[in-house]
């Protein structure tokens, strides 16, 4: 099998191994049993060790998040089960968000809403979607390990602390895209060196479909998969010139990714029909109009090292372990073509996303858009598998120059977030927004960037010093004690950062509904004055009818087909003051002055 990345080349002779620069061919199993390894012989063995490894990171995602059952993150949430409700063929309603956002993660949980008959049953749902589509990650993650050229134990404990960070698990918390996109992107990936390493051609024709008709899901899932699409057509145009594959099989991967395209611009505008008179996403425009703009270039620099700066933290330094040795393979010959184009694949991708959502948000001020950890977090998982893997293949002297020019990165990024910025960055910030930042720092009330990185460096630092003074032995061990620190950090992140924030928005997602009566069969007019919160939950909670948006106070007539509308009220008012002009026909029916809101309804 061909190493994804391979830092070594030279065997561990005498003398050689372990203080010299070279490093070890591909890693031996472990000394085992000989009634172990009797069965692992077996050819049902590793199927069924991975099928469980499978089921337990599912039944961890589930304790996690298996409890909640409404949407706190707005407007993400709110708008992916609004096309969702709508994709499972239950009638349209407003768009939260404002805009029309890309359908393919809200296709993959449709079904809940088209089997659940209540708002709370099918959240409920969509969590166990989300723990079945997340955990994807760990037998991904172990192919890539063993592309790597680790053994296969080895490979299942990498791909087991791969799927348990944070980084991974958090967003499957919620009904967020990013829960899919890390299985995406590993998928893709691992598609794309199998097109490229040696086999017959119906194999490499077959990977290289798959690797298109990936780059086109990424696309249909997130804004993020245009980088994945152009960073694919990039590959094809240059593999197809210098013949490094076969034709036919690069023309697979043409169709499949054109197939794709295709697909994604035909889910859009479906969706896009469904919400007429909402506009599509324009974020693609907005990033190149930012870029263009020469007073944002400055600020488009600083936010594209944040995010770089937040996804080598937040994998302990791996990640910039991962990013050097890539760097090197890229720019050496005695590499691969499938090493070296699936390297270059894996820099470009990490600085296009992070430079692409720095651009998109160059103009909004909020504080966490300097490190904010979501955009990158879906390319942790491929990153990390090459970090942890470097323990086992790297040699002692070539490891710790690799981490040494890692550590470096990572402080002159920081350094360089921190001079532009300044100020900005001690503004408080939402932990939701920089949940591992938070962990490593040892602190949940405010961003700590210098706390932060001496949190990562310790746990990289820890595992260094183990292996230097263990050598391979060890490495089981030390990678056994990541993904327990992994496991770890997920869970307090969960207590820490996902169950209080949705704990703080629970009235406004479910407690207005219930308090006010909504019930089936109504349709509901928000005032614009209503809490922001509120307005972002009610197209999700009004489970059966449909909301708009709309200042009635103005003199605007309700829409005929409205039965209530939830309006905004000051406190010292009458509650019928929240509606002056009300329309005949109309009463208030219930209202809370604590809570600042007013429902009437038609008689």
């Amino acid at each position: 099998m061909q190493p994804l990345i391979d830092s070594a080349h030279t065997s561990d002779g005498p003398g050689r191994g372990e203080e010299g620069g070279g490093s070890a061919p591909a890693t031996r199993a472990p000394a085992v049993p000989p009634r172990l390894r009797a069965l692992a012989a077996h050819r049902w063995f590793w199927p069924v060790v991975l099928l469980l490894g499978y089921g337990g990171q599912v039944v961890f995602r589930l304790v996690l998040s298996i409890h909640n059952y409404f949407p706190s993150v707005h407007a993400d949430e709110d708008s992916y089960l609004v096309i969702a409700r709508v994709l499972a063929g239950r009638p349209t309603t407003e768009m939260p968000v404002g805009v029309v956002i890309p359908g393919g993660y809200p296709l993959l949980i449709s079904p809940a809403l088209r089997i659940a008959d209540n708002p709370a049953a099918a959240y409920h749902l969509i969590m166990g979607v989300n723990a079945l589509l997340n955990a994807l990650v760990f037998p991904l993650a172990v192919a890539a390990a063993r592309r790597v050229g680790l053994s296969r134990p080895h490979a299942y404990l990498v791909g087991t602390a791969v799927a348990l960070v944070p980084p991974v698990v958090f967003y499957s918390q919620f009904v967020m895209s990013d829960t899919v996109l890390p299985v995406i992107l590993l998928a893709w990936l691992l598609a794309m060196h199998g097109w490229l390493s040696p086999g017959t051609t119906r194999r490499r024709t077959l990977y290289a479909a798959g690797m298109g008709l990936g780059a086109g899901f990424a696309l249909a899932t997130h804004d993020r998969g245009g980088v994945v699409v152009a960073l694919t057509a990039l590959v094809l145009v240059v593999v197809l010139a210098a013949g490094w594959a076969p034709r036919l099989a690069s023309l697979a991967g043409a169709g499949g990714l054109g197939l794709s395209y295709l697909g994604a611009k035909l889910l859009a505008g479906f969706v896009e029909n469904q919400f007429k008179d909402v506009p599509p996403s324009t974020v693609g425009n907005k990033v190149f109009e930012n870029l263009g703009d020469s007073k944002y270039i400055g600020t488009i620099i600083a936010r594209t090292f944040g995010q770089l700066w937040y996804f080598m933290t937040s994998t302990y330094g791996f990640g910039a372990v991962a990013l050097v040795l890539c760097v090197v393979v890229v720019f050496r010959r005695r590499y691969t073509v499938a090493e070296r184009v699936v390297a270059f694949t894996m820099v470009a991708l990490l600085f296009g996303t992070a430079l692409a959502s720095a651009a998109g948000l160059a103009d909004n001020d909020r504080t966490d858009n300097w490190v904010y950890a979501r955009y990158c977090a879906v390319l942790v998982p491929m990153f990390l598998v090459v970090g942890l893997a470097a323990l086992w293949r790297a040699g002692v002297r070539a490891l710790l120059w690799t981490a040494l020019a890692g550590v470096a990165v990572i402080g002159i990024i920081q350094l360089s977030v921190g001079a532009y910025a300044g100020a900005a960055l001690k503004l408080w910030v939402s932990p939701w927004t920089v949940p591992d930042a938070m962990f490593l720092a040892s602190t949940w009330d405010d961003l700590h960037m210098v706390r932060t990185s001496f949190g990562a460096l310790a746990v990289l630092g820890a595992c260094l010093l183990l292996r230097v003074a263990g050598g391979r032995r060890v490495v089981a061990a030390v990678v056994g004690c990541v993904t327990v620190f992994a496991a770890y950090a997920t869970v307090a992140v969960t207590d820490n950062v996902s169950e209080p924030h949705a704990k703080a928005r629970k009235y406004q997602a479910v407690g207005v509904a219930k308090e006010a009566g909504l019930r089936k069969g109504d349709n509901v007019v928000l005032d614009m004055d209503l809490d922001w919160d509120t307005r972002m939950s009610m197209a999700y909670e009004v489970y059966w009818g449909r909301v708009w948006s709309d200042d009635l106070k103005d003199g605007s007539a309700p829409p005929e087909a409205a039965t209530a509308y939830l309006a905004g009220w000051s406190k010292g008012d009458l509650p019928q003051a929240s509606w002056p002009d009300a329309r005949p026909g109309w009463h208030v029916a219930k209202f809370n002055k604590d809570r600042g809101w007013v429902l009437w309804r038609k008689d």
